[in-house]
């Protein structure tokens, strides 16, 4: 089978989808692997690494997806990428089917295969193969780095002879991979960290990596499915309003991460709450990408207002590309195994993890939520 790895060509993406340490591996198991020409630069891999670990280089990214069997790519394809594939080859990607309905209706044209990583099961057994979390771990990371070099003011307590320097607060909303990597890096930095979740099972993971569990006096379990935690009732976003509003005046730094799969991300920040903290206070906002959880979010850019300086970076772990390759890369690697065999792809249907990353096939969208979305939007 031909494996391409194409070069990513969205604007501010430094990762590859396969770095050579995997490509080694799956030369060994019986994969020709071609490889764009300077498709690993960005992230410190050179093509040289990339011949010597047994990939094909090609110069042009036309000739390599029509030659390939299978294309794997970091983020979506454009549409030019799209239609640039064989018919009937696979696609394995980030797609985030459930918004890009015009890539989608391409692949089903072209009879892709196509397979996403963002919307692989979030179980036990893909762990390995979960590249949210992956990605998730780098974000959460970075948002503190980027809080500490933006804030006005020390992370840690400091004793000084000019006395002492009390230690940043940092509130982080949403207790998922992210928000955790988040509050562990904020508390090895030295800041009083609080979290924030709907729900109630994380709370020992909260505290276990340093930070205070902030809970809703309402007895409600947000929960969700995959790991995802699931909307509230009115009762409860009227409460957590009012709590999660008292701890954001009195905080430093903060950091949202909260969610929805297939949504535009919940708005968990006011204008009003903005306005609420001290000049020279930071929010990094994790959920810029799909709109951002602060009401004053611009994806992609850095914005005050109210004197609170908002960071909208949509694509932290492309400023780590070195590492988040690594982890990418590691991904789909275990992907690539649990869906292949020596005869090819399996397609198995009876498997969780095929059928729940499964966006499209012989022409037909398979994915339910893309499905019932698109004809939503009669697309």
């Amino acid at each position: 089978m031909k494996l391409a790895v194409l070069k990513e060509t969205e604007e501010g993406e430094n990762r590859v989808a396969l770095i050579p340490d995997s490509i080694k591996r799956l030369s060994k198991k019986g994969f020709e692997i071609l490889v764009e020409t300077g498709a690993g630069s960005s992230a410190g891999y050179s093509d040289q690494e990339y011949e010597q670990c047994g990939a094909t280089l090609v110069s042009s990214a036309r000739k390599l997806a029509t030659q390939a069997d299978c294309v794997v790519k970091v983020r979506p394809p454009s549409l030019q990428e799209a239609e640039m594939l064989k018919n009937d080859s696979v696609l394995i990607a980030i797609i985030q089917s459930t918004l890009r309905h015009d890539l989608v209706k391409t692949l089903t044209e072209k009879q892709i295969t196509s397979f996403g990583l963002d919307i692989i099961p979030r179980t036990s057994l893909a762990q390995s193969m979960d590249v949210l979390s992956s990605m998730s771990t780098i974000s959460g990371y970075k948002a503190v780095l980027l809080a500490a070099d933006t804030i006005n003011r020390f992370f840690p307590m400091l004793m000084t002879a000019a006395g002492t320097i009390a230690p940043a607060k940092v509130l982080v909303l949403g207790a998922g991979v992210a928000g955790l990597m988040a509050c562990a890096t904020a508390k090895r930095l030295g800041g009083v960290v609080e979290a924030f979740d709907v729900r109630p099972e994380v709370k020992e993971q909260v505290r276990s990596v340093g930070a205070k569990f902030v809970e809703v006096p309402v007895s409600e379990d947000g929960s969700g499915g995959g790991g995802y935690a699931k909307e509230m009732s009115d009762e409860y976003k009227q409460k957590q309003a009012e709590l999660i509003s008292k701890h954001i005046a009195k905080s430093d730094v903060v950091i949202p991460t909260a969610l929805i799969p297939g949504r535009k991300a919940p708005i968990l920040i006011t204008e009003e709450q903005v306005a609420s903290m001290k000049p020279g206070s930071v929010i990094v906002d994790l959920a810029a990408e799909m709109g951002g959880n602060c009401a004053l979010t611009q994806p992609g850019q850095t914005v005050i207002a109210h004197g609170v300086t908002i960071v909208g970076h949509s694509n932290l772990p492309s400023t780590m590309s070195f590492h988040a390759s690594q982890m990418f890369s590691r991904n789909i690697e275990k992907f690539l195994l649990h869906l292949c065999d020596e005869n090819g792809f399996k397609m198995n249907m009876d498997d969780e993890i095929t059928r729940g990353s499964l966006v499209t096939k012989g022409g037909q969208v398979i994915h339910e939520l893309t499905k019932k979305l698109m004809a939503d939007s009669k697309i």
